[in-house]
């Protein structure tokens, strides 16, 4: 009887505990700080898949660090809603169309802070311009290397209904496989026929893309609204 006696009190203080700890974080204020950012190359801000790539933010607490995870919006912007504080934000390893480079960046918060992020890109584009055609929308552009290391892969463009425009979210694309292209000194051009469904729109949305061998993900141009009527 007394070995019960003790189990039972002991799960009425574990419960107790559990409660009482619920409370204290339903409690708890929510973040009014706010870190926002960039991903850029030479001030510039690098396009990305949208929900694909992402950052860490990390906080030392009592007993250990606690993780943070924050995705890259597909134009490069970020966003985070924080307690005030000192963090590590870490760029991923094989995380984002870009050269490694996981060393950390310390971030005191107090209230709000823009930050940011160098990275540097295998390819960036330039001069990249839109027209239409009757069905066909096409981009020009030209490539810079920016790493030495970096291999071609391929470049798309995409076409959708919305500016969401990647490998997952187009309504349809075209492809220039890297082999093909043996001169970053000339102009691309990538020509893409609408669908009928797409031709038959007031307007549609074009993003360009190249793909580096070996790499996940992909580096954008910003979409641009292309009208048809």
């Amino acid at each position: 009887m007394k070995a019960t006696y003790k189990f039972n009190i002991s799960l009425i203080f574990l419960a107790f505990s559990a409660i009482m700890s619920s409370c204290e974080k339903d409690n708890r204020p929510e973040p009014k700080s706010f870190l926002k950012g960039r991903i850029v190359y030479e001030g510039q801000t690098l396009g990305v898949r949208s929900n694909g790539v992402q950052l860490e933010i990390w906080q030392r607490g009592y007993q250990l660090f606690t993780k943070i995870p924050v995705f890259i919006n597909q134009d490069g912007t970020f966003s985070a809603s924080l307690f005030d504080g000192n963090y590590k934000l870490v760029r991923l390893r094989g995380n984002g169309p870009w050269v490694n480079n996981t060393d950390t960046i310390d971030v005191e918060l107090r209230g709000t802070k823009e930050l940011d992020v160098p990275v540097r890109p295998y390819f960036v584009f330039k001069n990249d311009t839109y027209s239409k055609g009757e069905g066909k929308v096409s981009a020009t552009f030209t490539l810079q290397k920016v790493e030495a290391t970096g291999v071609l892969e391929r470049v798309n463009l995409y076409v959708g209904t919305t500016n969401i425009l990647d490998p997952n979210n187009n309504g349809g694309n075209v492809q220039q496989l890297g082999t093909t292209i043996t001169d970053l000194t000339k102009p691309i051009t990538l020509t893409a026929t609408l669908s009928a469904a797409l031709a038959g729109r007031d307007y549609v949305y074009a993003r360009i893309g190249v793909k580096t061998s070996g790499v996940g993900e992909m580096l954008f141009g910003a979409p641009q609204k292309i009208q048809l009527k």
